[in-house]
């Protein structure tokens, strides 16, 4: 068994279980203390670094394989751990206080995860925990998007592990980069992956599910999940190329889905399928370039949507409402939520001085550099997308456009302000000093961020989103219609097949109870009369009753059987002698 050092994730495993035990009093601090801890635990591993312990056939579970890309991946998710940690002190649920730490806990287990088999049980611990987040909102259509969830969440994991089995069966088990093989454990693998990194047409559980979880739920799924699914893809599909077209295809299709949508969290949720077509579009370049700027891309959006998250469930937790059409006015009322919140929005669109400037336009480089013009206009065009739905339009239907008749504004805890505070902060910081960022990139690429060359092409981004805003302001007001997604096209037939199976089910119970009850019904008078089912009695009379006294055996014949099995048996006790 070699252990050279903490491990960050089995840290907030064990910080759920401890939250889950103590009294209220402490769990607050509880939530602070043991991500805090991780975090510090991430600073002290470093490249190399190893857990490894016995397994079975003289295989070993690596259950910490350090290098660059799981380490910053890691220290971004312990960082989001600690925020939220800070973010949902005031909840006194000790079962939420144990899934969102075990879902962060289980999440940075997977990213270190060496080998395959390791990396498949905390992929489905993943999935168990942060289904609870989704649960414990308690309304019915929070139980609905959980058991789809929990489904979706499924298949993916069993894609996962068929293909995991196939590799494992063939010898190969410890993790690497499968982007060559096409066998069909690629194929497996590359499935359950694409569910988890919310690639169309497998993406519609994200803004069905993160929606209807808790408030401080949302500031965990906002980014371990889909974060997680980029990580694996990075280190398995990396050069996949025909993944750079299917990145813009989600890059446009979520900036759209953002741009219409009225629910709050609904809409950062499509918002995080066009964010994280970015990333899928750099890890099918597959260049060193593309892939520092995809790992850049989702450890900058991890504080980003978070801060998103933050801010909306703040909103949230003061007004009682989730739609843009019922707010407006929330500057004066909510001053800090409003400009953390336009912090994360400046971030997330890419605005000089904060840190999506200084990752978010790395993946469109690349794209430049390898002569993909199609791609670096595709992405381009999302980024407008993003800058027109978030800093636009969230922005001004939140906190200034005019306030909503009846809308009441209550307090929230100080600790989702202080969360928020944190937040904004690191958002802004690798906006001001880039080289915390760039010097933690795996592949070590050179990147310089404010050249005249960016700075003019986001100054083009910026006209581009604000004129159609300004003329069309009227037209861009939020309205509650429901929008259908590309999962109208399975869970209609689905459900449909399912009510056909439940209806054909019921008619088979019902059918089999009524011959049941038929035959009870018809051999009651025989259970009541069996000589007449017999036939005629030694008499040759059928009596109208059965008497039991008139047809027993006479007692003699009873013990004249009984003492011939006792004969049988002492001759057959003394043969065996």
């Amino acid at each position: 068994m070699t252990m050279s050092s903490l491990h960050p994730g089995l840290i907030l495993l064990l910080t759920g279980a401890v939250a889950a035990l103590v009294p209220k009093a402490l769990r607050k601090y509880i939530l602070v203390l043991g991500p805090a801890l991780a975090l510090g635990a991430v600073f002290m591993i470093g490249q190399g670094d190893l857990w490894v312990i016995p397994f079975i056939n003289e295989m070993n579970l690596h259950l910490m394989m350090v290098d660059r890309l799981s380490w910053i991946f890691v220290a971004i998710f312990a960082l989001l751990a600690f925020m939220g940690g800070i973010y949902s002190m005031h909840n006194e649920s000790w079962a939420e206080a144990l899934a969102s730490m075990a879902y962060a806990g289980s999440t940075i287990s997977m990213v270190l995860a060496g080998d395959w088999v390791t990396l498949v049980f905390f992929w489905e611990l993943m999935a168990v925990s942060s289904l609870y987040l989704i649960w414990a909102n308690h309304t019915a259509r929070s139980r609905k998007a959980g058991f789809r969830y929990i489904l979706v969440h499924m298949f993916g994991g069993n894609m996962l592990l068929a293909g995991v089995f196939l590799k494992v069966s063939a010898g190969e088990f410890m993790i690497g980069n499968i982007t060559a093989t096409h066998d069909a454990a690629f194929w497996l693998i590359l499935l359950g992956v694409c569910i988890n990194a919310v690639v169309p047409p497998l993406h519609a559980w994200v803004a069905d599910a993160y929606p209807e979880s808790t408030i401080t739920g949302g500031a965990f799924l906002s980014s371990l999940t889909t974060k997680a699914g980029i990580y694996v893809m990075i280190r398995l599909f990396a050069g996949t190329d025909w993944l750079m077209w299917v990145g813009v295809v989600m890059a446009l299709y979520g900036a759209v889905f953002a741009i219409i949508e009225n629910d709050m969290r609904r809409l950062l949720s499509y918002h995080i399928v066009s964010q994280l077509g970015f990333m899928v579009a750099g890890v099918g370049m597959g260049t060193a370039m593309a892939l520092d700027g995809a790992t850049a891309h989702a450890v900058t959006n991890v504080l980003q949507k978070s801060l998103l998250f933050m801010c909306a469930g703040a909103v949230m937790y003061a007004t009682g409402r989730r739609k843009l059409s019922q707010l407006g006015g929330l500057a004066k009322e909510m001053p800090i939520v409003c400009i953390c919140f336009i912090i994360a929005a400046f971030s997330i669109s890419g605005v000089p001085l904060f840190d999506g400037f200084v990752a978010k336009s790395i993946t469109i480089s690349a794209a430049a550099e390898s002569g993909y013009d199609w791609i670096e206009l595709g992405l381009s065009l999302a980024s407008i997308g993003t800058f027109l739905s978030i800093t636009l339009k969230m922005t001004y239907f939140m906190f200034f456009a005019p306030k909503q008749e009846g809308l009441e504004v209550g307090p929230i805890p100080k600790n989702m302000i202080a969360a928020l505070i944190v937040g904004a902060f690191m958002n802004t910081i690798f906006g001001l000093v880039p080289s915390l960022l760039h010097n933690a990139l795996p592949f070590m690429t050179e990147y310089h961020a404010y050249t005249i060359d960016h700075l003019t092409q986001y100054a083009e981004v910026l006209v581009a989103a604000m004129l159609p805003f300004m003329l069309y302001l009227s037209h861009m007001m939020p309205k509650s219609k429901l929008a259908l997604d590309f999962d109208w096209f399975y869970r209609k037939p689905l459900a449909s097949c399912i009510s056909w199976i439940s209806s054909l089910c019921c008619a088979i119970r019902d059918g089999l109870g009524a011959m049941v009850r038929e035959s009870v019904e018809s051999f009651k008078p025989l259970m009541n009369n069996p000589v007449a089912f017999i036939g005629r009695t030694w008499s040759g009379e059928r009596p109208k009753q059965y008497n039991p006294n008139e047809y027993r055996a006479p007692i003699g014949e009873s013990m004249l059987i009984d003492m011939l099995i006792l004969l049988v048996a002492i001759a057959v006790f003394w043969i065996l002698q």
